[in-house]
């Protein structure tokens, strides 16, 4: 402890772990906005901002399961069943607003529900439960809509999901309220420092009293809440509840926990990082737009950043365990 108060402020900036990201994050603003006059315009910023809502959320989703050392291949198409079940409550049945919100949030839930269930009942690993489940709420989604939109919103729900101040959408402040939520519970409620312990150590968690099962449970259960969040911000962000939507949510739901140090075998996960390294990736994004780069460039480049933030993260912990 006492070392580390005869730290200088720099050397306390370059031990945290968010601190390569948020140097990461000047360069790129400063680059872009040196390359291109419209990178730092108003309504550019806006336009970030819009993608960084819905891409924080589903990392969000992402990064919980990775706590206890599991994966959510079914955060994307869970989302989509919820983004039509909440367009088709609005058009076809006339639901309020926020009556269809709350039942989209409940589906979202239930689907994680059934992935936690499933998983610790059968003793198979997520990976392949929610591989499996992926395909279900697919199929469910396309069987019910067959690919068909459902277009006819009410005009208050779309006018948030457009709606700024400024360069500030409205659809901002849902995902910084959960990401304040988020860091109160993992760091000080029992129930987010048990899900950090059994990702941790599982055997250990155990022989202290935690329920495993339960915290595995609970973890797909907050993952598919976030996973029914992020789609219904979609769908706002949209104007209309695509089928479609989801579908692109898989790598980037890995890329930015894992480029904010989440550790794959559970114990270790960082809001913080994980949004700074949400605001690095749509730069990325934004950058590549401006330049007019083709788009799959885009997924070499977060594939490639993904390994490197696993090469590094294995960097750290053989070192950690050398020392």
């Amino acid at each position: 402890m006492s070392q580390n108060r005869n730290l200088t402020f720099g050397q306390r900036f370059l031990a945290n772990e968010w601190s390569a990201l948020a140097v990461a994050i000047v360069i790129g603003l400063v680059t872009l906005a040196t390359l291109s006059s419209a990178f730092l315009t108003e309504f550019n910023l806006y336009v970030m901002l819009r993608s960084f809502c819905v891409v924080l959320i589903v990392a969000f989703a992402q990064m919980l399961t990775l706590a206890v050392g599991q994966m959510n291949l079914s955060v994307g198409a869970l989302g989509g069943l919820v983004a039509i079940a909440v367009g088709g409550m609005m058009e076809k049945w006339g639901f309020p607003v926020p009556v269809a919100i709350l039942c989209g949030l409940a589906i979202g839930a239930g689907g994680g529900l059934i992935n936690g269930l499933l998983t610790v009942r059968t003793g198979i690993n997520g990976f392949i439960i929610t591989l499996a489940t992926a395909s279900a709420f697919t199929g469910i989604n396309l069987g019910i809509t067959e690919s068909i939109p459902f277009y006819n919103l009410p005009a208050s729900f779309v006018a948030f999901g457009t709606g700024r101040i400024s360069a500030l959408p409205y659809l901002l402040l849902p995902p910084v309220l959960i990401a304040i939520a988020l860091a109160f519970f993992l760091a000080r409620t029992v129930p987010g420092r048990q899900l950090l312990a059994v990702g941790g150590n599982p055997q250990a968690a155990e022989l202290s009293g935690i329920p495993r099962d339960g915290v595995i449970v609970m973890a797909h259960t907050l993952s598919g809440l976030l996973a029914g969040a992020a789609a219904i911000l979609a769908v706002a962000q949209l104007g209309s509840a695509q089928p479609s939507i989801g579908v692109d949510w898989l790598l980037m739901s890995f890329a930015a926990p894992i480029i904010g140090g989440a550790a794959l075998a559970g114990g270790h996960i960082s809001v913080a990082a994980t949004a700074l390294a949400v605001v690095l990736i749509v730069i990325i994004q934004n950058g590549m737009v401006l330049a007019k780069v083709d788009p799959y460039w885009v997924q070499f480049l977060l594939g490639a950043l993904i390994l490197a933030a696993v090469g590094l993260n294995r960097l750290r912990a053989v070192r950690a365990g050398g020392a």
